[in-house]
């Protein structure tokens, strides 16, 4: 197609919507390098003012998930679903959710991403487990996903080059912040998967990229409808992010707590959380799904998962020990009352500070840094009491992230 690239620009640029081909013929140049960044970035900052209705955000998503490689399930297959999370601090689910959907006769192909800034990623918790391989070929993860229902992998270079080209690019151009643009992004990847069921965990707050429920509503209407214009069945749940999910924050403390969760036990909203989750897409009732937690079956899923990635389930009793950080102490309460906030971006940037995360996508992250033990609101704490356990990698750091804290715990008489 011989399209004018300048004209279309200007077009969206005055608010017109654009035919599906011209999208994908601007998508298909972009990536094949006949459009440059700088008419990309254009396009990128005229959706950015102007938007886009379902039916353009679709046709970019469908687009860019065609600028690759998806996954080609077998005729006859059982369904195929996945979760996917906008982010937050202490957000763990899916390490315990994948198990436990697996474990209900569906298919979890579930392509991950690294934390960025202040929220984690799957992807960093899973390789504090030794040995444990996340990037693995597609047609590994087809074999694995035939041979024991579920992979946890991350983006092959030939999954959605269109988005990580794009991406880049917005994040350098000032156009993140687009729900056009982060729709397309997040369900290109998420429907390369070949996906009949999708669930998504749209999360608002101080901890999250969302700040208000108005605008994360949006995100998840735009996603929703997105999947219905492209045949795949959508559901959204809205999650506050003022506080920490779960007791811990920090990557190989996070699997801990996500092991604890398998084994019927953790931090009660994390539970809540992967159940409301896994039941939008498993055919199990929550009273079967609550069952599989309890009697140790998610938890067999789990260790299959961990082996078929190369790394070895004995190891999971011991990841306290083989990620144990140099300095382990009490972060003690000032005051006696009952906690009224504790502000999940404070907490994400007191981890990251030291070292759980990263600020920028080359660098690396420590496994065995973070928080465990964190009070929850509307809990009552005594003065010296602990509001939280720091692990740090030296009393530097140490004190960098009890002074963050000491901002993010609100206490109340």
């Amino acid at each position: 197609m011989n399209l004018h690239i300048p004209t279309l620009i200007g077009r969206k640029r005055d608010g017109e919507h654009l035919p599906a081909s011209e999208i994908r013929a601007l998508i298909d140049g972009y990536v094949c390098g006949e459009v440059p960044d700088y008419q990309m970035s254009a396009f990128a900052m005229a959706v950015f003012f102007k938007g886009m209705n379902a039916g353009e955000t679709a046709a970019l998503t469908q687009a860019m998930l065609d600028s690759g490689d998806v996954f080609e399930h077998p005729q006859g297959h059982p369904p195929v679903v996945d979760k996917h999370s906008t982010g937050g601090i202490g957000d763990k689910v899916s390490l315990p959710l994948a198990p436990l959907v697996a474990c209900t006769g569906v298919w979890v192909p579930m392509v991950s991403g690294r934390g960025l800034g202040i929220t984690g990623g799957t992807l960093d918790k899973l390789e504090s487990i030794p040995g444990f391989k996340v990037n693995i070929s597609l047609a590994d993860a087809e074999k694995q996903l035939a041979d024991i229902g579920v992979v946890m992998m991350g983006q092959t270079e030939r999954f959605c080059p269109a988005d990580k080209k794009l991406y880049s690019l917005r994040d350098v151009s000032g156009t993140v912040p687009s729900i056009p643009l982060i729709t397309a992004s997040i369900m290109s990847k998420k429907l390369a998967e070949s996906l009949d069921k999708l669930v998504l965990d749209v999360k608002f707050g101080s901890g999250a990229f969302m700040k208000t429920e108005k605008d994360a509503q949006k995100l998840a209407d735009s996603m929703i409808a997105v999947g219905k214009e492209m045949g795949v069945e959508v559901h959204a749940i809205l999650n506050p992010m003022h506080e920490p999910l779960g007791r811990s924050v920090g990557n190989a403390l996070e699997v801990i707590e996500s092991i604890e969760c398998l084994e019927g036990g953790g931090p009660e909203d994390l539970r809540r959380l992967v159940l409301d989750l896994a039941e939008k897409i498993s055919p199990a009732s929550r009273n079967e799904l609550e069952a599989l937690l309890n009697d140790g079956t998610a938890r067999k899923k789990f260790d299959e998962i961990v082996r078929a990635h190369g790394a070895n389930p004995d190891d999971l009793p011991r990841l306290a020990e083989i990620h144990k950080a140099p300095v382990i102490r009490e972060y003690p309460s000032p005051d006696t009352g009952t906690i009224v906030a504790v502000d999940a971006g404070l907490v994400g940037q007191a981890a990251l500070q030291l070292g759980a995360g990263r600020a920028r996508a080359t660098d690396a992250v420590n496994f065995a840094v973070g928080f465990d033990q964190i009070v929850k609101c509307g809990e009552s704490v005594h003065q010296g009491r602990p509001l939280c356990r720091i692990h740090a990698e030296n009393m530097i750091d140490f004190d960098m992230a009890e002074a963050l804290l000491d901002k993010a715990f609100k206490i109340e008489p």
